[in-house]
């Protein structure tokens, strides 16, 4: 994430004075300058005589509730962050701060730490690419209305201005670019956030991503389609957030009528929530339709065959075949080979057959640790890596939180600490990382 310089100031809206004390607390330290209101008339109060870059508003307020005060902040000042505190059942006030308050994210209570500070830096960061991406295409718009202007005669100067333009243009992408990728590394991070409610062996969000993309990479489906089955894996269970513990992890196939009729609900619900975010419509769309099935008795929308789309039914695919492993879609756990043994069985059926036919055969080439057969992807300890190499995949820690992002280059400095951080958590890292000579083109393609 690039480095953000110089002071920006938030506004702590709460009707408890506790909990905005441990927001403070939490904050303490940070380069922020914290502003604190009691409701929401004094929040807006302090908004309107100060200038704010980003505001944390609890749900449950009374008076006005956070979902209202957020949508007043947004039809007022649309440029400042919004970000709602909200309990697992606020899930009606959530909808309608994110359709009506458009904020960037919400988070629930009781909150980690550490995951609160890296969500404001990553709304400051979007607010930082946002405001440059806006300057550019102000930048954009004013050289295209001088451009008009000049008399046809003046065609050479206009030849000087064509590099200029070019230049601008580019910056344009490389800032939609980067915009897109803080998207796809936004997704992952929440999905993170979502396993946080689940034990260890039932957390299902990082290994289906690991397989859309390694069958995305293997057939070539290209950089759009790619992000956006990442991003529709990452999410695909945010529909089941607002569960209780015990549904959550309880077995698809055990579920009484009235679960059942919950469980139905969560690829719309999912949908619904994300749909909001234009970069995220066409991952939510997949989302949708992810528990389709080639027969047509599938939900929500009973749609078959080539009706259902693609990324829908390769996500199918990953999600029951890693959820047949952690014993959420039986009642018990199968192995590896017995899952795709059971996804054979319902080809044509549950699964699109050709499409079945490759991701088996996909799964059964690859390594358990899902990297595939390409020689130009080493899998290392962390004492074999070497300064110049990128990482090839995500790296997370031992509880589930991302370290690095693919694409990562690697410096000596960065070694060393993880290798002491290693030994702090007596845990062992392996990294699946682009060979050396590879790293370069690797790299020059994520900045492309």
């Amino acid at each position: 994430m690039t480095e953000l310089n110089g002071r920006f100031t938030l506004l702590l809206v709460d009707d408890e004075e506790n909990i905005l004390n441990s927001l403070r607390r939490v904050l303490r330290g940070e380069p922020y300058d914290l502003l604190l209101a009691n409701g929401g008339e004094p929040a807006l109060q302090l908004m309107r005589e100060k200038q704010v870059d980003l505001v944390i508003s609890d749900a449950r307020m009374p008076g006005m509730d956070g979902a209202t005060l957020l949508s007043e902040i947004q039809q007022r000042w649309p440029d400042c962050m919004r970000i709602l505190l909200t309990g697992y059942a606020d899930i009606s006030t959530t909808i309608k701060a994110i359709n009506q308050g458009q904020i960037y994210r919400y988070i629930s209570k009781p909150w980690n730490d550490d995951e609160l500070r890296l969500v404001i830096r990553q709304a400051l960061h979007y607010q930082h690419v946002e405001r440059e991406r806006e300057r550019l295409e102000r930048l954009n718009l004013e050289q295209n209305q001088r451009l008009q202007e000049l008399n046809a005669t003046l065609e050479q100067r206009v030849r000087d201005r064509t590099g200029e333009l070019q230049q601008t243009a580019d910056m344009l992408d490389l800032a939609y670019e980067e915009l897109k990728r803080g998207y796809m590394t936004a997704t992952e991070v929440f999905s993170l956030l979502l396993n946080q409610r689940l034990p260890k062996d039932k957390q299902t969000n990082a290994p289906i991503i690991a397989l859309v993309r390694a069958y995305a990479e293997h057939h070539h489906l290209g950089e759009g389609p790619s992000r956006d089955l990442c991003m529709a894996a990452a999410l695909y269970n945010l529909g089941k957030l607002s569960w209780d513990d015990q549904l959550l992890s309880r077995p698809s196939d055990v579920m009484y009528r009235e679960e059942r009729q919950r469980y139905q609900q969560y690829p719309t619900i999912g949908e619904n929530l994300l749909m909001t975010l234009e970069p995220l419509q066409d991952a939510a769309h997949l989302i949708r339709h992810h528990q389709e099935r080639w027969d047509g008795r599938g939900f929500p929308d009973h749609l078959k065959e080539q009706a259902i789309p693609f990324g829908s039914r390769l996500i199918k695919l990953a999600v029951d075949f890693i959820e047949l492993q952690c014993g959420l879609f039986l009642e018990r756990h199968l192995n590896r080979d017995e899952a795709l043994l059971l996804i054979r069985k319902y080809a044509g059926t549950l699964y699109d057959p050709e499409l079945c036919e490759r991701f088996i055969t996909l799964c059964t080439d690859l390594a358990p640790d899902l990297v595939l057969a390409d020689a130009s992807i080493l899998s290392l300890d962390t004492r074999r890596l070497a300064p110049g190499m990128v990482l090839a995949r995500n790296l997370h820690a031992a509880n589930g939180m991302l370290l690095l992002n693919e694409g990562k280059q690697l410096t000596r400095l960065l070694i060393d600490k993880l290798i002491a951080f290693e030994a702090t958590e007596g845990a062992q890292y392996t990294l699946f990382v682009h060979q050396p000579e590879q790293a370069g083109g690797a790299q020059q393609e994520k900045t492309r």
